[in-house]
């Protein structure tokens, strides 16, 4: 039985998203807790990244309620904020499918970038910066102090002044978690971080999400396809179908769930179950009343043997064979009966008239 925390850090309750017609999340509820990792997985399609997109203000909820609580008691609406006040101020951080790096900027210069709200207000909004005026000077010291830290985490220091575009998938992907773990986030989204990478990046992809858990305490939501990324570090999985919950739990709770099995990591069933269902298919599609010709009783099914797709097509190109030449001999029969019958009437005639010839 799955365990729900006692003091979630986010809680979603009845999240629907409406596209016009297209219900793409459908009365979802869910909890994240503290200094967890929480994953959100299911097939494409599923509506897990919709649910990222109204976590972070990119969509605004059709129906339901997002709640984000700070551990000073500060609980922050988020389907009420704008999108750029839930990244400042409700302190959450996301990360996409696709990288979004600044390719033509250095590796630190990136991480520079995530603390420009930190440096803004340091410089009393362009002022001081221009002065470089002593308050300015402590913030960008400490921004490049923050910076290196995190490309020590990555093992990325020695690069600090490459191009981000320069660098290996698997390195970018690292260094795009670094750049929004400096905008000191309490809720950090992961939408498939692990894509595209080979083992050895996952590993070092796991390593780190872990550290971000455990050392800086912070609550990570993550989407993901690889299963050995999440069941290897999650602490509590929601699984997503066609825009609802179908499962929630630890990862060995939702790993032994039949309905997750079937519908997201696939099934393998025994022959006989797949055999019953494709003769009930084909009972269904060839046990259909067939009249043997104009005005006669429909067979019964009972006298009809149980017929293969196979079968059914080939009965029915025979069937088709066996028509078609059966037109052209009634066609043939109507043209020598015609001939014989002429020939007499003409003979009848010709007598007649030599009899008459003759008379005269």
């Amino acid at each position: 039985m799955s365990t729900f925390p006692l003091n979630p850090l986010l809680r979603v309750e009845h999240l629907t998203m409406r596209f016009g017609g297209l219900v793409a999340i459908n009365d979802l509820s869910f909890q994240a807790g503290r200094n967890d990792i929480t994953a959100l997985i299911g097939p494409n399609g599923a509506g897990k990244t919709t649910v990222f997109n109204c976590i972070t203000g990119f969509y605004k909820p059709t129906e339901g309620m997002i709640t984000l609580s700070h551990d000073d008691g500060g609980d922050f609406m988020l389907e009420r904020m704008d999108d750029f006040r839930i990244a400042r101020t409700a302190k959450v951080a996301r990360t996409f499918q696709n990288i979004r790096l600044f390719s033509g900027m250095t590796v630190l210069e990136n991480l520079m970038v995530a603390q420009h709200n930190t440096l803004m207000k340091a410089s009393g909004f362009t002022l001081g910066g221009i002065f470089n005026a002593p308050g300015y000077k402590a913030a960008h010291r400490d921004a490049v102090d923050k910076a290196r830290h995190w490309l020590e985490t990555i093992s990325l220091i020695d690069r600090a002044d490459d191009p981000a575009g320069e660098l290996p998938y698997g390195d970018q992907r690292r260094l795009e978690i670094a750049r929004a773990m400096c905008t000191n986030p309490r809720l950090l989204c992961l939408d498939e971080p692990a894509a595209g990478l080979n083992p050895r990046e996952s590993d070092l992809l796991n390593r780190l999400l872990l550290s971000i858990k455990n050392d800086h305490k912070i609550a990570i939501l993550l989407i993901e396809h690889d299963m050995s990324v999440v069941m290897g570090i999650s602490d509590h999985i929601v699984v997503l179908d066609y825009g609802q919950k179908i499962a929630q739990g630890t990862p060995d709770e939702v790993r032994n769930n039949h309905a997750v099995i079937r519908a997201y990591l696939g099934v393998e069933e025994s022959e006989e179950d797949t055999v019953a269902e494709v003769e009930a298919i084909v009972e269904e599609a060839v046990h259909q009343p067939i009249e043997r010709e104009q005005g006669a009783a429909p067979l019964g099914n009972e006298d009809l043997p149980v017929m293969t797709t196979g079968a059914v097509r080939s009965t029915a190109r025979t069937a088709a064979k066996t028509a078609t030449p059966a037109r052209k001999p009634a066609a043939r029969k109507t043209k020598p009966v015609a001939k014989k019958s002429a020939r007499p009437v003409a003979r009848k005639a010709a007598r007649k008239t030599a009899k008459k010839g003759g008379r005269t």
